[in-house]
């Protein structure tokens, strides 16, 4: 489970057996949600969050944090996911202390 990124509280994360299209999860504290990331022609168009099946939902907060963080990042998400699927590297984590907007 390659971690990218901790960012108040959550830990923005890949599991290691997943499926298109790109996406991450979002836990903190047993609670989890989801962020899939829609491309087209190699572009990010739109981002689709969701909480994950079988685990409690972020809060309200959490939830914020978490699409702050993949509005942010969502290019450096997609290239960390071909890294880590495609080229079979692996993805160093970043601990985010200051606020993405």
């Amino acid at each position: 489970m390659p971690k990218l990124y901790e960012y108040f509280g959550l830990v923005i994360m890949f599991y290691a057996n997943e499926h298109e299209p790109v996406h991450v999860h979002a836990k903190c504290q047993g609670r989890e949600a989801r962020a899939e990331l829609i491309l087209l022609e190699g572009q990010v168009t739109e981002i689709r969050l969701t909480d994950a099946f079988g685990h409690p939902p972020l809060t309200h907060r959490e939830m914020v944090y978490f699409k702050e963080l993949v509005r942010a990042r969502a290019d450096e998400i997609v290239a960390k996911w071909i890294d880590f699927f495609v080229l079979h590297k692996s993805v160093k984590p970043e601990h985010i202390q200051r606020r993405l907007k």
